[in-house]
């Protein structure tokens, strides 16, 4: 079996805290990883200087390790991934995009890779490349998506690989890290679980919102054209969908209509028109807490659920 993602990365418990855009800053990062947990910056949206003075705010935060999500989409990756050599977090999460090109520079940085994989191939390619451990996230999960939940891709990609495998999506509580490490995981990542947290930056709106949210109250956009954001149902996510599937709009002007809502929700608070992105499990999300009493609280029921599994005769 492969390595828990506590030995890869040096870390007290197999959980890292998801990288969410206009959201997973510095304080966040440090709290989670304080907690024992890795905590995450996400560059996606920001600027090079941001994502430096960042990392070094975290390293004044905590003495834990931390990462970097860096996404290659964005136009100035080239710059973080040089900020993110200079500056040497512990590891770094890659998604949307080829991963392996980067990877030799971090490995020559002393920093660790953690590339996001949809899929049996890919995972098996990142791990020929030399990828310290993968994220395989399910469709359950808050964000951009892909097509697999997270049960079918820990049930192919985890026997199909031989190093750490993290799952994340709708994982958000201890029974689901349970489930996850006894299929086989490294770990888990959560990101929705933190958006209630004391230290997370997210609007006083978006956690509102999502603290009265029940289980039925997520829904794609983009699905018709080939970006699949999972978000919490308000007036931009319904009107957006009745558009995409009318065929009144072509697929650019569907990208134009939502680009900036992430922002305008987790930033500016209006859960309106902004896109509240957030994963499936809405229902354990029901008041503000510090990220400690979150992590210990995940961690006491997985020990239990564990616990339990090993008395179960079959």
């Amino acid at each position: 079996m492969a390595k828990s993602i506590t030995e890869v990365l040096g870390i007290k418990f197999p959980i890292i805290q998801g990288a969410m855009a206009w959201i997973a800053d510095a304080e966040l990062a440090a709290a989670v990883s304080n907690a024992g947990g890795a905590g995450i910056i996400a560059a996606g949206g920001r600027s090079t200087e941001w994502v430096e003075q960042e990392i070094r705010k975290a390293r004044e935060l905590t003495d834990q390790p931390f990462g970097v999500n860096v996404m290659l989409m964005a136009p100035n990756k080239d710059e973080i991934v040089e900020v993110i050599c200079r500056e040497k977090p512990a590891f770094v999460t890659l998604g949307a995009g080829n991963p392996v090109p980067f990877l030799e520079k971090f490995k020559s940085a002393g920093v660790k890779t953690v590339p996001v994989v949809p899929n049996v191939k890919l995972a098996k390619r990142i791990e020929a490349a030399g990828a310290d451990a993968i994220v395989v996230e399910g469709m359950e999960a808050g964000g951009h998506i892909g097509v697999l939940t997270t049960m079918a891709l820990m049930t192919q990609v985890i026997p199909e690989v031989g190093i750490p495998v993290v799952m994340a999506g709708g994982i958000a509580d201890g029974r689901g890290m349970a489930a996850a490490l006894l299929m086989g995981a490294a770990g888990v990542q959560m990101g929705t679980r933190f958006l209630v947290a004391e230290e997370c930056v997210v609007h006083e709106n978006m956690k509102a919102k999502l603290i009265e949210a029940v289980d039925t109250d997520t829904i794609v956009t983009g699905f018709t054209i080939g970006g699949s954001v999972r978000g919490v149902k308000n007036k931009f996510a319904e009107d957006f969908v009745a558009l995409e599937f009318s065929g009144k709009a072509t697929k650019q002007e569907l990208l134009d209509r939502a680009t900036g809502t992430n922002k305008l929700a987790a930033v500016d608070g209006d859960v309106v028109n902004g896109m509240v992105q957030a994963g499936e499990t809405l229902t354990l999300l029901r008041e503000i807490e510090p990220v400690k009493v979150i992590v210990d609280r995940i961690v006491h029921e997985a020990r239990e659920v564990l616990a339990r599994a090993a008395t179960i005769e079959v």
